[in-house]
């Protein structure tokens, strides 16, 4: 059994790789859409059984959406995005969490962070690959399967974003990688 870790994912492999690459021509808002969108597809899901958290984290993507709307100031976001961070680390501290729950915890609040920091929109996707290979596999798998089931996410949500991107994109975010 592999010992669980908090991200799964390849630095390295092929859809890593290409989701850097396509993120790096993207705007903050094209990056901040596409990530709440596809966070509340596919990680908001895993935490209906825990409702000390799933309403927040539901809360967390309206805000994102109200924001990408008009309906609501990155000023007025920013507070919403600290305490769904609150809430995840308080769940990681509080108990011995479900490893699936918190890896999705983690994911949708990255992903809705995005809307700050532009290179969450990769981020998130790394709490998202850990979130449905523990989903999809169980908890006492070897390391390969996880990083196979990672892998395959990653797949996944570069096609996501392929379908969303905007094609030279006239204000691209400025992006650093530190990995």
């Amino acid at each position: 059994m592999a010992a669980l870790r908090k991200m799964l994912g390849d630095m390295n492999g092929t859809a890593a790789a290409a989701l850097m690459r396509l993120i790096e021509t993207q705007s903050r808002e094209t990056l901040t859409r596409w990530a709440a969108a596809y966070a509340k597809e596919r990680y908001l899901p895993l935490l209906k059984d825990e409702p000390e958290i799933f309403p927040q984290m539901e809360r967390t993507v309206s805000a994102v959406e109200g924001f990408l709307s008009g309906e609501m100031t990155l000023k007025e976001l920013k507070p919403v995005l600290a305490s769904a961070r609150s809430v995840v680390k308080e769940l990681a501290d509080s108990r011995t969490p479900d490893p699936v729950s918190l890896a999705a915890a983690r994911a949708v609040s990255t992903a809705c962070a995005a809307a700050q920091t532009p290179t969450n929109a990769f981020g998130f996707l790394l709490y998202g690959a850990a979130a449905c290979a523990y989903h999809s596999a169980g908890l006492s798998e070897a390391a390969a399967t996880y990083d196979r089931l990672a892998e395959e996410e990653l797949q996944r949500a570069l096609l996501s974003l392929q379908a969303v991107f905007v094609p030279d994109e006239p204000h691209p975010v400025s992006i650093r990688w530190n990995c």
